[in-house]
């Protein structure tokens, strides 16, 4: 049918000649061309909108593949001081590390993760030391460090909000200390933020930023993370009394809000593409600093179905990305990262 000011024209039975004549309005005209296109973009997507998560691992120059995730390995410290220069080299403004921790380390409280000598931060401080203007965001949860694969500490069939968060300002500290710029808690454990910042600010670390896991959500899209973190096997039951309700949203806005009161800079909603109401929602009412998180299940899904030629894996990955800044994410943590900054340096 032919339009008119937006209206339909009395006649549909008009030739097309004359229906072509009479449309004025003709969005077509912004995209006919590439440059036009560019010009009346609403969104943009750029490396100041990436952080890239690393997984690390003990040993020397390793790279272990993810199977569950192609593309993403666990590295070696060394390897990982390679891959914070590769990433400075891009302009990705933040790395994001997680520990593969060594079975022989896990116990029941989670020790190592308070250790100053542990994995991470020993790799906080080597690349600190090569790439020191580089952001380094530090997950505190205690999962990849409890033999029983939880946030928190079990006790009996419960995980203890309180004595958790006791342990969480410890790991939080040494983090710290160790160089680390972003403070992440993700254990979604209640009062944890405002326990951090006031150990954090005790600690003459007032600088150090806090980007609370706000609405973390009990998601089947963490299976893949959980492999390359070593915790899928040792998760005993589930997470559903502490991550969120997937079918809840003002408890969502509740969630950030509580955290934005107990001094979190940033916030985070995480997974990502299912969630984009929620990232939607949390941006318009809090127009805090708000990211997202594209959870390892969403990357593997793209990959595995570009791997098998289902979908242009490069459009694809780019589209997703922008979806997010389209919901009002400031940036998105991606194991893409590395992918689209080397894309848009070649882009120009």
């Amino acid at each position: 049918m032919a339009i008119k000011f937006g209206r339909p024209i009395e006649n549909p039975r008009a030739t097309r000649q004359a229906a072509s004549l009479d449309l004025v309005v003709r969005p077509r005209r912004n995209r006919r061309n590439a440059w036009v296109r560019r010009m009346v973009r609403e969104n943009t997507l750029t490396t100041d909108d990436l952080i890239w998560p690393l997984f690390v691992v003990d040993g020397s120059r390793l790279r272990v593949p993810v199977p569950s995730m192609p593309g993403v390995e666990r590295l070696s410290i060394d390897e990982a001081v390679r891959a914070a220069e590769h990433a400075a080299r891009l302009d990705i403004p933040c790395i994001a590390l997680f520990p593969y921790t060594d079975p022989s380390l896990r116990d029941e409280d989670g020790s190592e993760a308070t250790n100053p000598d542990n994995l991470i931060c020993r790799t906080v401080r080597a690349i600190k030391k090569e790439v020191p203007d580089i952001g380094i965001l530090c997950d505190v949860a205690l999962d990849p460090y409890t033999s029983h694969g939880h946030d928190g500490l079990l006790r009996g069939e419960e995980i203890v909000n309180d004595e958790t968060v006791a342990v969480l300002v410890e790991q939080a500290l040494v983090q710290a200390r160790a160089g680390c710029d972003i403070i992440a808690p993700s254990d979604m454990m209640d009062g944890r933020v405002g326990a951090i910042r006031a150990a954090l600010d005790d600690d003459g670390r007032s600088e150090v930023v806090i980007m609370a896991y706000a609405a973390k959500f009990a998601s089947a899209f963490y299976g893949p993370f959980r492999d390359a973190v070593g915790s899928s096997k040792t998760l005993m039951g589930d997470k559903r009394t502490y991550q969120m309700d997937p079918a809840n949203t003002d408890e969502a806005l509740r969630e950030v809000e509580l955290d934005i009161e107990e001094g979190a800079d940033m916030v985070m909603v995480k997974p990502g593409m299912p969630y984009l109401d929620v990232l939607w929602r949390v941006k318009d009412a809090f127009a805090l600093p708000t990211f997202a998180y594209q959870v390892s299940g969403e990357y593997a899904m793209i990959m595995a179905a570009a791997n098998n030629g289902w979908l242009d894996g490069e459009r694809a990955m780019m589209e997703s990305l922008i979806a997010f800044k389209r919901a009002g994410a400031d940036g998105v943590l991606s194991y893409f990262a590395l992918r689209v900054a080397e894309k848009l340096k070649a882009a120009g």
